[in-house]
């Protein structure tokens, strides 16, 4: 259903230049009506979890996200809060001197019509919105360190 074409953590590591990854996505599950997307790293915030990306109101009749489209919310997409409370993308990039971090990023197919949630979810939220409205979901997960 989902196939990631960066893979690595992102090349502006540090740099402050946070780009999301290209992603393509095929086979949706019939009926779905917008899609959402959650990148979680279980290793960070000290092992309680760091959300660096929540996104929906994603249309699925797209076939992907460009690579550096999705930070922000705009024509294809809303961004909501990561961990930091922003509402932006946080790339991966673990603290020098960690042990490499999981990253974690799941699409989940939903039946809610596009724009239907609100803006400003965090991941939590997001999933509470979602339960009885998730057609299926799939994750893919990446591990990086320095």
């Amino acid at each position: 259903m989902i196939a990631l074409q960066q893979v690595g953590p992102d090349p502006a590591c540090g740099a402050g230049e946070e780009r999301t990854p290209q992603l393509s996505w095929e086979n949706l599950p019939a009926g779905t009506r917008s899609l959402a997307l959650i990148m979680f790293d279980p290793d960070g915030g000290k092992g309680i979890g760091v959300v660096h990306w929540v996104a929906y109101n994603i249309d699925p009749e797209q076939d992907g996200l460009k690579a550096g489209t999705a930070g922000l919310s705009g024509q294809y997409v809303t961004v909501g809060r990561n961990s930091r409370g922003t509402l932006s993308y946080r790339g991966p990039c673990p603290p020098a001197g960690d042990n490499p971090h999981h990253y974690a990023l799941t699409l989940i197919a939903t039946d809610l019509p596009l724009g239907t949630l609100p803006e400003g979810l965090d991941r939590s939220g997001l999933l509470q919105l979602l339960q009885g409205h998730a057609l299926g979901a799939q994750s893919l997960v990446g591990r990086y360190g320095h």
